[in-house]
């Protein structure tokens, strides 16, 4: 049987005894849903990341790979935590081709990073992804939970921009699929199948991107209503007219307070929609013109123009919406829901129906050209009190998911609540195709074991 030393022993072998964490106290900060590793250590090289998940894979170590740690509350609880894997040495800029638009970098650099440097290229480049904590989450773990945020309506996500991954099977193999331009190969298309696996099958290291030119101009049309009906016939217009925004958000009026970012809302206002534009000068004024047109027959109560500074902030607020919750709240409880596109305010209204019942605060953000729904619930005190109410109202809110063909996803919740309820919600006929190249690739089990959907 594989003690703690001699596994501590090997590791320092491998990475040096400067890149382990080993005292219990300090390991605590990398504890998973009450669960503290053994070892936290540090590679720095794809070598010694293969190393160690070749001997992980021999002794049936577990391993639970980790950036900052950004998405970590998502998944279910672990089955076992033996070793984290850290990728924070693995944080360089391999290959950076702004001519040919591709960008190939390591797993354990944040997007912040990335982007700071894209824009400092020639004319500025970016990459297109905006999910949320960008100043600490890594690419990594953006990657492995395919995580977005609002301009995944005009960009799509990580899974449209990736043409290559170079990662680490559980066996140790380094494995090498797609690059700077891709080929159609028969087999399983391994970039596809790593994006959002949450880990289960392989340790990202480096990924190849598809970069874009800044646009030359940024706004954002802010328009509040009264009623859930005049959004939905506003929105309904926006997305079968000849606009293309990069990002359309509901907030409900809670959402709209709790954001740090001063809005005046006029009494009588109960939602907010938000509409990012992007691209020529020209082409954004003309479109902020035509939709504020559009907003006033449905009912447009007082509409406000962000530019500069002014929309950066408005999106920043937005997108670290949930991070500026939990501080307030540590109890808060984050769900997103999937649902059909043209669903989406009939599932709103029913959701704010739901929450209104159950007695607790909600703040509701929808990205309405995508059907997809952000809930936060606002248990503050008095937790064990209100577990049994708490998920009643979660299991509510999936079902009406479920009816109008989508699902609910717990993204976040105290450990109560994760012990009691299936945070990948209701489970698809496909989850058997998961488990089938689970046991494929990973027999025995040693990647980030029992956190994703089927307890895999």
């Amino acid at each position: 049987m594989l003690t703690t030393d001699k596994l501590i022993s090997t590791l320092k072998e491998i990475v040096g005894e400067a890149n382990l964490i080993k005292n219990p106290d300090q390991l605590k900060s990398y504890s998973l849903d009450g669960k503290r590793p053994k070892v936290a250590a540090f590679p720095g090289t794809i070598d010694e990341v293969s190393k160690i998940v070749a001997y992980a894979n021999q002794e049936q170590v577990t391993i639970i790979p980790r950036g900052n740690g950004t998405k970590l509350e998502m998944g279910g609880i672990p089955k076992k935590v033996d070793l984290i894997l850290s990728t924070n040495r693995l944080n360089r800029i391999m290959d950076c081709d702004c001519d040919n638009l591709t960008l190939s970098i390591e797993s354990g650099i944040t997007l912040s990073e990335v982007q700071k440097r894209l824009a400092e290229e020639g004319r500025g480049y970016f990459l297109p992804l905006d999910p949320p904590y960008i100043d600490k989450a890594t690419l990594g773990g953006i990657v492995a939970t395919n995580s977005s945020g609002p301009r995944r309506l005009l960009y799509g996500t990580a899974r449209d921009m990736i043409t290559g991954i170079k990662a680490v099977f559980p066996n140790g193999d380094i494995v090498v699929s797609g690059g700077k331009t891709v080929k159609n190969v028969s087999g399983y298309d391994m970039c596809k199948l790593l994006i959002g696996s949450f880990g289960t099958l392989g340790i990202l290291y480096e990924m190849t991107f598809k970069l874009l030119p800044l646009p030359e101009k940024e706004g954002t049309l802010l328009i509040p209503f009264a009623n859930l009906e005049e959004v939905n016939g506003f929105i309904h217009e926006i997305i079968h007219s000849q606009f293309i925004p990069a990002s359309i958000e509901t907030l409900n009026a809670v959402a709209v307070k709790k954001m740090k970012f001063s809005i005046s809302m006029p009494p009588n206002g109960n939602y907010l929609i938000a509409i990012g534009l992007e691209g020529v000068s020209e082409g954004i004024e003309r479109q902020i013109s035509e939709l504020s047109a559009m907003g006033k027959k449905y009912g447009d109560l007082e509409e406000m123009r962000l530019h500069s500074e002014k929309h950066q902030d408005f999106w920043i607020a937005l997108r670290d919406f949930p991070q500026d919750l939990k501080e307030d709240d540590p109890n808060l409880i984050s769900l997103k829901s999937n649902f059909l596109i043209s669903k989406w305010g009939e599932v709103l209204k029913s959701y704010e129906k739901i929450a209104e019942d159950s007695g607790f605060d909600y703040a509701f953000i929808c990205h309405s050209g995508n059907g997809i729904l952000y809930s936060y619930i606002l248990s503050e005190k008095n937790l064990r009190s209100k577990i049994g109410s708490l998920i009643e109202l979660v299991e509510k809110l999936k079902s009406e998911a479920v009816k109008n063909e989508g699902n609910l996803v717990v993204e976040s919740s105290p450990l109560l609540i994760k012990k009691k309820v299936d945070v990948w919600g209701q489970l698809r006929s496909d989850s058997q195709i998961m488990h089938r190249i689970k046991e494929e690739i990973d027999p025995t089990g040693i990647l980030n074991p029992g956190r994703f959907i089927g307890g895999i």
